[in-house]
């Protein structure tokens, strides 16, 4: 790279026969997206993959026309121009960043790109004073537009409202089991475990240092131990639970934070003001571990609240009274 040489060209400075390359190999990786999300989606979601595989499809379609329009203006020979050579081109997710997104989530990744493009190329067109290089970015942005009606053809061919309802629900199901489950479990453990050696410290030495050091090791040790065993435990090939990697990080993050919620005020040096503000902090816990048992658990908000509270309560009591005996 030679210092104050721009490394990426500027859009109004391609020439037609450019714009036509940027475009063919535009198309390209986007039919490649669309059939990595096919094959993503295929196992559990077949419907849904079979609308990428229509819209890779398309776009290998168009890509061919768009060859054929090149060899016709300019010849076979095509130049390498991609979209992360030109500043200002819309980016596309890397494979490795998309391979996790859930089934809602590609969804709207994928009419994102459609529209993105369509942009990119109606504003390219209004720019430019050249009829023909104005005609073609014309050509182009309707050929984007066509590709987001394609989808919605595409979805109501193969998805169908029992289909997508279906589909919806099992990918609901795995969020649930693979990141909410376990880190509604690390946060009770985090939040709940945790209050009995923080408050028994906090009474029994009033030193806001030393407590919150004693808060911060069992957060952090928590948080290890429930990470592994919980990754341990089931590697989710039968039980359908997903990967044991990511409960295994939910389940550890979030017992760290439910413990780090009611030791962090600790750093506070006045004793009675971080006991008061954990404490206060302990209940926003409790009721948010209430909130999400109703919402993603579908526990009965009673049960939930008796169950939380009441038993965040006697572990807290059983700090003081230890702590203060």
């Amino acid at each position: 790279m030679i210092p104050g040489v721009p490394t990426r060209r500027r859009f109004k400075d391609l020439s037609e026969q450019e714009v036509l390359a940027l475009a063919i190999s535009s198309e390209e990786d986007d039919a490649r997206i669309y059939r990595t999300y096919a094959e993503i989606l295929r196992a559990d979601f077949p419907a849904s993959a079979a609308i990428f595989d229509g819209m890779a499809e398309e776009e290998d379609a168009h890509r061919h026309r768009l060859i054929d329009l090149h060899e016709t203006r300019f010849g076979k020979v095509i130049p390498l121009l991609r979209r992360e050579h030109v500043a200002g081109f819309h980016a596309r997710r890397p494979v490795w960043l998309v391979e996790n997104l859930g089934l809602e989530r590609i969804r709207e990744e994928a009419h994102l790109m459609e529209r993105d493009a369509q942009r990119f190329y109606e504003a390219a067109a209004a720019a430019t004073t050249d009829a023909d290089t104005r005609k073609l970015l014309g050509d182009l942005a309707a050929a984007e537009a066509g590709h987001a009606d394609t989808a919605d053809t595409l979805e109501q061919e193969h998805l169908g409202d029992v289909t997508r309802s279906e589909e919806d629900s099992e990918a609901h199901r795995r969020f649930v089991l693979t990141w909410v489950q376990p880190g509604l479990a690390g946060l009770m453990d985090g939040s709940v475990s945790t209050l009995a050696p923080i408050f028994a410290t906090a009474f029994a030495t009033q030193d806001t240092w030393t407590t919150f050091l004693v808060g911060l090791a069992a957060s952090v040790g928590a948080g290890i131990s429930m990470g592994f065993t919980e990754a341990a435990s089931d590697d989710g090939q039968i039980s359908g639970r997903g990967s044991p990697l990511k409960r295994g990080l939910a389940s550890g993050v979030m017992t760290t934070l439910g413990g780090l919620g009611h030791a962090l005020p600790y750093l506070i040096p006045d004793f009675w003001t971080a006991t008061i503000t954990a404490i206060i902090v302990v209940f926003v816990e409790l009721w948010a571990i209430v909130w999400i048992q109703n919402r993603f658990m579908d526990t009965p908000f009673l049960r939930a609240t008796f169950q939380v509270v009441l038993g965040g309560a006697l572990v807290f009591a059983a700090g003081v009274l230890i702590g203060g005996g």
